[in-house]
């Protein structure tokens, strides 16, 4: 499975916004027109991007860095948001989408950890951040449970 990522831009933001998940997830995860306008109007450390299997826009990540703060006590990398459209959902695209951004990522960062936070009720995101090489911590930021991936 050949998955690409392509950095929201003007010529996918229109198409990438309008992407949803099915009703019974739409309280897990952000919708993707509001995780652009933050990438857009919240600073430079977002970065949001549509992914793709061949030309096909599936789904969407976004990554962000944020220094320590009330919320959280240490400067951390995160997978904000990560999400697979409700058509292309269960054909393997989200296994492979985060396998590949897992790669990326410690690719460019090899240094850095990686978060991602999911609410404790979404079993189905939680298995697949598990099986991908995340743990949960047993910390909660804003009532999601953290995962760190291991090293």
């Amino acid at each position: 499975m050949t998955i690409t990522f392509k950095k929201i831009d003007s010529s996918n933001y229109k198409k990438c916004s309008l992407l949803k998940v099915n009703d019974n997830q739409k309280d897990f995860v952000a919708p993707n027109w509001y995780s652009i306008l933050e990438a857009v109007y919240e600073g430079e450390e977002k970065h949001p991007y549509a992914i793709y299997h061949e030309e096909e826009m599936v789904g969407f990540l976004m990554y962000s860095y944020y220094p320590a703060d009330e919320e959280y006590h240490k400067d951390s990398w995160w997978m904000e948001r990560f999400m697979v459209a409700k058509d292309f959902q269960g054909k393997g695209y989200g296994k492979a989408s985060l396998k590949k951004f897992i790669e990326d990522f410690q690719s460019d960062y090899p240094e850095e950890e990686l978060r991602t936070s999911a609410v404790k009720d979404n079993h189905v995101a939680i298995t697949l951040y598990e099986h991908s090489g995340f743990q949960r911590t047993g910390e909660f930021v804003e009532g999601e449970a953290v995962l760190l991936l291991g090293s």
